[in-house]
């Protein structure tokens, strides 16, 4: 009787109904696309829903998902196939981590771009809950991305619309507008942890929904071919800073490190002491850093100058952060086309600083990759260097690959979208964006 007069004393207010009728919408739209795309379970049930007064459509900041109850209950009495469709546009901003990727590109161009490659996506899959009839402005453009040797992704469809005149654009920006991008991180934003978190969760989301797609063992329709390349389009681009990463090795460098101690002499004092431990922190702490490499420059007629000087600019940029390379090192930046051209070492950064003020393109030929590792292998043999870490080639990758497996890892930088079947398997790749690396420094 005590508990049915405490339910009686609480009255829901009409926010507090409006809230929950809401959710109750926005799990119907959920049900809704789980039906058709089941596979996307696990993207579908990866936000937070939160309420925000005067937002005309959805949004997301990667975490959260935002919505306006009074648009949401105008529209879905209207037309509910909008908003599932809506939800969906959002959704897929997030697995294609659009929200993370836009690095140096103009905001105006890097939305609708987003945009359009989202709703090219939902067109292609021809679900019937997200279904509209394409109008005449959708299917010229879509036409221009059929014709995309290398697929469709946000960056192609960037770089299409900054060729558009403004006319064109606007229409096109008018034409895909669907939700609201105010909480996409801003450039300076990206590495503060609540926008990395976002980003490990839907990298991580996106691997899941990956598997589900793949665990039903049927070859995907062509819309599905197309959302699967928009994926991997989409896995975060790692920046060239973390890429070296992977080619840093673990060794000991002279540094207090107060986080490990002496277990000697814990051990000595308890023995000596009985119930008092000697704490003496290491001289010394293991780290993953890169103490020899190589840089290779593809210096054929078909990369541009410009486009390397910024590569060297990024490099010295990273070479200047003691948390990526040892403070001794050995980095050989080698210049190539068919042939080696230039040999340049350097051993701190302002080395590579004054190679800069001085550097010049040499080459034009035709590309080979080959001369750059027999050249490497024929350096080791003479004692000249040890193996080194890895090699990065900065290419535009037209050219001829070596055969053999190197000892050493090794990486190519493309770029421009490159065939993937022509790269040797024992290769890593990384697809560089021309807008990031001709970005301010």
């Amino acid at each position: 009787m005590i508990l049915e007069d405490e339910k009686m004393a609480h009255r829901q207010t009409q926010a507090e109904w409006e809230r929950e009728m809401a959710e109750k919408i926005l799990r119907f739209l959920e049900h809704e696309i789980y039906l058709e795309l089941r596979y996307l379970k696990p993207a579908l049930a990866a936000f937070e829903y939160r309420e925000v007064e005067g937002l005309l459509t959805f949004a997301s900041d990667g975490l959260c998902f935002y919505f306006s109850t009074e648009p949401l209950f105008r529209i879905f009495k209207t037309n509910a196939g909008f908003l599932s469709r809506a939800y969906l546009h959002t959704m897929f901003h997030c697995l294609f981590r659009h929200l993370f990727l836009r690095g140096g590109r103009e905001i105006r161009f890097w939305n609708a771009a987003c945009d359009i490659a989202v709703e090219y996506t939902i067109d292609s899959l021809h679900t019937e809950c997200t279904k509209r009839i394409l109008s005449w402005i959708r299917k010229d453009i879509y036409e221009e991305l059929g014709k995309e040797p290398y697929g469709v992704s946000a960056a192609v469809i960037y770089r299409l619309l900054k060729k558009c005149d403004k006319k064109k654009f606007e229409a096109l920006e008018r034409e895909f507008f669907t939700d609201d991008h105010r909480f996409w991180p801003k450039e300076k934003e990206m590495d503060q942890p609540f926008f990395l978190q976002a980003k490990e969760k839907w990298d991580r989301t996106a691997r899941q929904v990956n598997l589900e797609q793949r665990r039903r063992g049927d070859d995907p329709k062509e819309g599905e071919a197309h959302f699967l390349a928009q994926m991997k389009a989409g896995k975060s681009r790692r920046s060239y800073r973390e890429f070296l990463r992977k080619f840093a090795a673990v060794f000991e460098e002279p540094r207090l490190n107060s986080e490990e101690f002496d277990l000697g002499c814990y051990s000595y004092g308890l023995r000596l002491y009985g119930n008092l431990p000697l704490i003496e922190p290491l001289e010394t702490r293991e780290t993953h850093k890169i103490r020899e490499f190589v840089i290779v420059i593809d210096t054929s007629d078909s990369t541009s100058g410009k486009l390397v000087e910024h590569f060297l600019k990024e490099t010295h940029s990273i070479l200047t952060q003691k948390s990526s390379f040892s403070e001794k090192f050995s980095i050989r930046i080698l210049q190539c086309d068919d042939k080696v051209r230039t040999d340049d070492v350097i051993y701190h950064a302002g080395d590579l600083e004054k190679l800069m003020e001085s550097f010049q393109i040499t080459g034009g030929g035709g590309t080979d990759f080959r001369p750059a590792f027999d050249y490497i292998e024929r350096l080791i043999e003479k004692g000249e260097m040890k193996k080194p870490a890895g090699l990065l080639y900065f290419t535009d990758g037209l050219g001829v690959y070596p055969q053999k497996m190197p000892a050493y890892r090794t990486a190519f930088l493309f770029l421009e979208d490159y065939e993937e079947t022509a790269v040797p398997p024992w290769a890593m790749r990384l697809r560089l964006e021309t807008e990031d690396l001709l970005h301010e420094y």
